[in-house]
């Protein structure tokens, strides 16, 4: 009497392969995530220290000036020197309001390396069908 043979291991063999690509796939693309979400915390972080100094210094500035030139001022031209200083401190504002407002604009997308990656292999999925 014969054995019977042991059917092929073909298919369960090609379904660990596949597996185990997907798994290394996912993997790859979560690394690159936990990379890009770092960078995203540090710009963040960098970009609220540095604006955190700004206000502080340019507060501090701002007030010794005005009440410097006020003081000079006091009985010749107070109203004036006050309106001139308000007029310039409005556009002082929206000075920064637009240059912030361009370099917002001019930052990557955040997790746009991910989104590519993953476009890809989308991608690279469709063609082989």
């Amino acid at each position: 009497m014969e054995t019977p043979a042991t059917p092929p291991e073909g298919y369960l063999n090609s379904l660990r392969i596949l597996g185990d690509g997907l798994l290394a796939s996912v993997q790859d693309r979560f690394e690159l995530f936990t990379v890009e979400f770092q960078e995203e915390k540090l710009r963040l972080i960098q970009s609220f220290i540095w604006i955190s100094a700004a206000v502080f210094t340019g507060m501090m500035a701002i007030t010794f000036a005005s009440l410097s030139l006020v003081y000079i001022f006091w009985e010749s031209a107070r109203l004036a020197v006050l309106v001139g200083l308000t007029i310039v401190y409005a556009g002082g504002f929206t000075a920064i309001v637009v240059a912030f407002k361009r370099y917002v604009s001019r930052q990557p997308n955040p997790f746009s390396a991910t989104l590519h990656e993953l476009g890809e292999d989308r991608a690279c999925i469709r063609t082989r069908n």
